[in-house]
C-alpha cells in the first residue's frame, strides 16, 4: 500500500504585507531623525531656562577662571525675551523695520554669498579631486598643499583678499567687496569636496575597474559610468560640509571686511546694543543658524535625486 501524502497548502503571502514593512523602514528613520532633532532643541532651550533660573548671578567661578557663564539678565535674557524682541522694531525710529525682517533680509544676502562661493568651491574641490584622481604624481603634489591650506585663519586672509581684489580691474568690471567674502567661502568649501571626491573616485573595487579595462574602457567612460556613481555616497557628505563651511566663511569675512548688509555685520553692530538691549543682539544669532540650516537642507534636496547611488553613505 502506498501511503498518500496530503498536499501541503502554500499561503502566498499578499503584496501589502511585504510593501507595508518596507514603507515603514524608509519613513521611520526620518521621523525618527526628525523627532531627535526636536527633542534636541527642548532639551537645549530646557537647560537653558534652567540654568537661567538656578545658576548663579556671577556664573560659575573654579579656581579664578569662569566656567559657566553669567545668568544676569544682560548677559543671559530669557528665550521669551529674545522671542518678543524678534518681532519690534530695531530702532525707535518711526520707519524702522521689524527686527525679524531685518536680521532676514541679512540672512538672504549672506545665503545668496554663500551660494556664490559655494558654487566656486565645488567647481576647484571637483576639479581637483579629478586631477588627483588621475595622476598619482599630483596627488602628491597637490593633496599636502589642500591640507596646509586650512591652517590659515580668516581673519589673517581676509583683509588681504580684500586688498588684493580692489586692484584687479579688467575694462569696466571692478572687484567688489561681496567678491572677496564669496572667494573666501570658496576657500573654505573646496577642502571637503577634494577630499570626498577624492575618496568616493577611488573607492571602486579594483575587480571592477579591472573589468573596465578587459572591455577597453577608456578613463573618460570609466569616470561617468563607474567612479562618479560610486562616489555620491562620500560626495554627499562632503557637499553638506561645504555648505555649512561656506556660510561660516561668509559669516566670518564680513566680520573682517566690513561688508554691510549681511547677518555678519548685523552681529556686530547689534553686540552694542546688548548693554540695553538684551534680546537684540541674538537675532542675528538665529539668523546665522537659519542660514546654515537652508544650506544644508538644499543639499539634502540634490541627495533625493541621487538617492539610488546612497548605498553604504559615508559620514565625515
Amino acid at each position: 500500500m502506498t501511503r498518500q501524502t496530503e498536499p501541503t497548502q502554500q499561503t502566498a503571502t499578499p503584496t501589502r504585507g511585504v510593501a507595508g514593512p518596507r514603507r515603514r523602514a524608509i519613513l521611520h528613520p526620518r521621523l525618527r531623525g526628525g523627532l531627535f532633532g526636536l527633542a534636541g532643541l527642548a532639551l537645549l532651550a530646557l537647560v537653558w531656562e534652567l540654568y537661567k533660573t538656578l545658576g548663579p548671578a556671577d556664573g560659575v567661578i573654579l579656581g579664578g577662571i569662569t566656567v559657566l557663564p553669567r545668568t544676569t539678565d544682560l548677559a543671559m535674557p530669557h528665550l521669551a525675551v529674545m522671542a518678543v524682541r524678534l518681532f519690534e522694531p530695531v530702532t525707535g525710529a518711526a520707519s524702522a523695520l521689524p527686527l525679524w525682517q531685518a536680521v532676514l533680509a541679512g540672512a538672504l544676502f549672506t545665503l545668496g554669498i554663500a551660494a556664490v562661493g559655494w558654487l566656486v568651491g565645488v567647481t576647484v574641490g571637483l576639479a581637483l579631486a579629478l586631477l588627483m584622481q588621475r595622476f598619482r604624481l599630483a596627488e602628491s603634489a597637490i593633496l599636502p598643499w589642500i591640507i596646509l591650506s586650512q591652517t590659515v585663519p580668516l581673519i589673517a586672509i581676509a583683509p588681504l583678499v580684500r586688498r588684493w581684489g580692489a586692484q584687479i580691474q579688467f575694462g569696466e568690471f571692478t572687484w567688489e567687496s561681496w567678491m572677496s567674502v564669496a572667494l573666501i567661502a570658496s576657500y573654505l568649501a573646496f577642502f571637503p569636496v577634494s577630499i570626498g571626491a577624492l575618496r568616493g573616485l577611488s573607492s571602486p573595487d579594483a575587480n571592477h575597474v579591472d573589468l573596465m579595462h578587459c572591455y577597453a574602457v577608456g578613463w573618460w567612460k570609466t569616470l561617468w559610468r563607474l567612479r562618479l556613481p560610486a562616489s555620491v555616497g562620500y560626495l554627499l557628505p562632503a557637499l553638506r560640509l561645504a555648505a555649512v563651511s561656506a556660510v561660516v566663511g561668509s559669516v566670518v569675512a564680513e566680520v573682517s571686511i566690513g561688508l554691510r548688509g549681511g547677518i555678519g555685520r548685523l552681529i556686530v553692530e547689534y553686540a552694542g546694543a546688548a548693554g540695553g538691549d538684551p534680546g537684540k543682539p541674538w537675532a542675528p544669532i538665529f539668523g546665522s543658524i537659519l542660514v546654515g540650516l537652508v544650506a544644508a537642507g538644499f543639499v539634502g534636496l540634490i541627495g533625493l535625486f541621487l538617492r539610488r547611488f546612497r548605498r553604504g553613505e559615508i559620514s565625515l
